[in-house]
Parts: structure tokens; sequence; C-alpha cells
């Protein structure tokens, strides 16, 4: 079932949809990567739903649309959709404190560059304080170099960030989970050896089918 919200859009974006038993966040369609296996490259969204934002939502219209949901029904909110939601970090911990006051369960999906897109805040700090339940991270290569040649990051020692990511949101003990897409360049045995020495669960993506046709 797709929930829709139309309110000062030019048309029915999808602002938040339903899937595994969980509402999903959808923010903004920007990212900070490239990388060579997203389904933004492929597709206009996931599980048939169109992700495509005419107008990025404001802090306002989430909240107000998701007032409209019986939100105890969903295991868990989860910050997503078809773009990286730390991009409009400021949004996302606004509606995390809403929803925490709801006592819903919230997860961040992200790529972990949230230190260099957000440089002037103390983003795990900041996470932390408004009640973010688990972040899950997108690893996705066992070494710098091929994960700059996957995923190709707008900012430099984007990697690197992204491992202090992962350990500083466990110091701070935010349950952590790390995942990896299933293509043959990355070797997903390094990346679970990895996930361990970073005290973070270690889970694999399928590839998705539009991906998957053309890479």
């Amino acid at each position: 079932m797709v929930i829709r919200n139309a309110i000062n859009f030019d048309r029915m974006d999808t602002i938040y949809y339903e899937a595994h038993k969980n509402l999903y966040i959808n923010l903004t369609n920007r990212c900070s990567a490239d990388c060579v296996f997203c389904i933004r490259n492929f597709a206009d969204g996931v599980y048939g739903y169109d992700l495509r934002l005419s107008k990025e939502p404001s802090t306002e219209e989430i909240i107000g649309a998701l007032e409209n949901v019986d939100l105890s029904k969903y295991r868990e909110i989860v910050f997503t959709g078809l773009g990286e939601p730390t991009l409009r970090f400021d949004v996302v911990l606004a509606v995390t404190r809403w929803l925490k006051c709801r006592n819903i369960r919230v997860r961040l999906d992200t790529n972990g560059h949230a230190a260099l897109i957000n440089p002037d805040k103390d983003v795990i700090s900041e996470l932390k304080k408004a009640g973010i339940d688990s972040i899950s991270v997108s690893l996705n290569a066992e070494s710098e170099e091929k994960y700059n040649k996957l995923c190709r990051p707008t900012h430099k020692n984007a990697y690197r960030a992204v491992l202090d990511f992962i350990k500083g949101a466990r110091k701070v003990g935010i349950s952590t989970r790390v995942t990896v897409v299933e293509v043959s360049e990355i070797d997903l045995e390094k990346c679970k050896k990895l996930a361990n020495e970073l005290d973070s669960e270690f889970h694999t993506r399928v590839l998705s089918e539009a991906a998957s046709k053309e890479i």
C-alpha cells in the first residue's frame, strides 16, 4: 500500500512507504555518493513505489503526514528512501525527537558520510541525544581503493569517515549494523571480518533486479 501526502506538492510524492513491517521515510533523492549498483541509477524506486520527489518534504509536512498513521503497528520507522538522509540532518533529528516522544523505535539507514556532510555538527552525539535506536551503515567495500571505485563518493576520505562513523556510533551505544551489497567485486568475508572488528552486526543486501540487468 502506497501512502502519500500531497500538501504543497506539484504531484503526488511518496513521502513514506511500507515494507518488511516497517515504515520508511523518503527524505531526499540527493546523495553524497554515486554507487555503481545503486537502485537510483536503474529505477525510480523500490517495492513498486515511485520515490522520485518533486520537492523535498519539510519537517512539518512529514510530521503532518505521520500524524494520520497508526505508527504502533510498525516494528520501526526508518530514514532511508532514494537518497542519503543525513543530507537533511536537522530534519532527521526533529522527526526522530517527535517519534521518540511517542515511544516509536527509529532507525537510520545511511552511507556514513554524515560528519563530512555536516562538518559543523557532532553528528553521533546529536543522533544519540535525539534518540536514534539503531543505525544501518552501507560499507560496501573492504578497502578504500575499492570503495572509491564502487561508491564514487563526492567527499575526500569518505571511506575513513564511514569507519569512524561506525566506531563513533558503537562507542555511544547505538546499535549498529554494517551492510554490503552482494556483487562480485566485493569480498564479503573481508567485509564481515571488518564488521566484527568494528563491533557491529553484518548484513548482506541482494543486488536489485534492475541493477543486476545492467552491471
